[in-house]
């Protein structure tokens, strides 16, 4: 896991928007019960990391999230498979909801960056 998966506060929040139009989805997040397990990617789960559940993504896509609410962002790194509620399209980490003041389910713009290389 890099450096920047580590914690929310690490390169979270995103000045700017990505190219691309970008796809409003739901949003909700998972941590506390979960954290040290492994994940569907086989790593453990980190709870604080910038990370997220999707159900098709490939593992290692990075993915530009902005909360509609507030304007906050952060990119994640797709490392799980979820989200598993009907009317949901993406499961941020705990770390990564905080970073844009996500506190339950929350509408998004979503935008693929594409996968991390190396």
């Amino acid at each position: 896991m890099s450096s920047e998966d580590t914690a929310a506060g690490d390169h979270a929040v995103v000045k700017g928007e990505p190219s691309g139009n970008g796809r409003i989805a739901r949003a909700s997040w998972y941590g506390p019960g979960f954290h040290g397990r492994k994940t569907a990617s086989g790593e453990r789960f980190n709870a604080h990391a910038l990370t997220a559940a999707h159900r098709t993504l490939p593992f290692g896509t990075r993915v530009h999230v902005r909360n509609t609410k507030n304007g906050k962002s952060v990119v994640v790194r797709i490392n799980d498979r979820g989200p598993f509620h009907r009317g949901r399209e993406i499961d941020l980490s705990h770390g990564a909801a905080r970073a844009i003041g996500m506190g339950g389910i929350g509408t998004v713009t979503m935008v693929v960056l594409g996968e991390k290389r190396g």
